[in-house]
């Protein structure tokens, strides 16, 4: 009997909630705003039937296009015989949460603005704003005291002797 091909098929583990984190969703979940232009984060939670995503979309960053009563209208990139095409779909908003992707670039363009406004204060020359990679880290030396070892030879006569007696 082969494997079900149902819309949730493969999906226990999936859409299966973490430890002490089942029952009913806390009213904060529902108090959430959602602007247009957010990033979102489709987190399904399985409690909740209705406005459920296809587990496609499961772990998927979008974009908000829409904010209905319950919902919000979410774009998807889903590349599909190699063209990446734009998803839209309404999801509830218990499936959503507000995405942390922008941060890391919010907080460094604060810091170059910043940056960039205090090189012009003084008159200094503009670094480059670029990111750079980590690079190698730092040499050092290992200290203590050093021990040679020796394997201490295997002679199977003598094991034999030792069994014998």
């Amino acid at each position: 009997m082969g494997a079900g091909q149902g819309l949730r098929a493969k999906t226990r583990d999936l859409f299966s909630r973490g430890f002490r984190q089942r029952g009913a969703i806390a009213p904060s979940g529902y108090l959430r705003t959602f602007k247009i232009g957010d990033y979102v984060d489709i987190k399904v939670n399985s409690a909740i039937h209705k406005g459920m995503p296809f587990k496609y979309y499961q772990g998927k960053t979008g974009r908000v296009w829409n904010v209905t009563k319950r919902a919000v209208g979410v774009e998807v990139n889903k590349i599909v015989r190699g063209i990446q095409l734009k998803k839209r779909m309404h999801v509830r908003i218990e499936h959503v949460q507000l995405s942390k992707c922008r941060e890391g670039f919010l907080a460094r363009r604060a810091a170059n603005d910043k940056l960039r406004a205090e090189c012009k204060k003084t008159g200094n020359a503009l670094p480059s704003m670029k990111r750079q990679p980590a690079g190698p880290r730092p040499a050092f030396e290992v200290s203590g005291k050093l021990e040679t070892v020796t394997a201490i030879p295997y002679d199977i006569e003598k094991e034999v002797a030792k069994k014998e007696r």
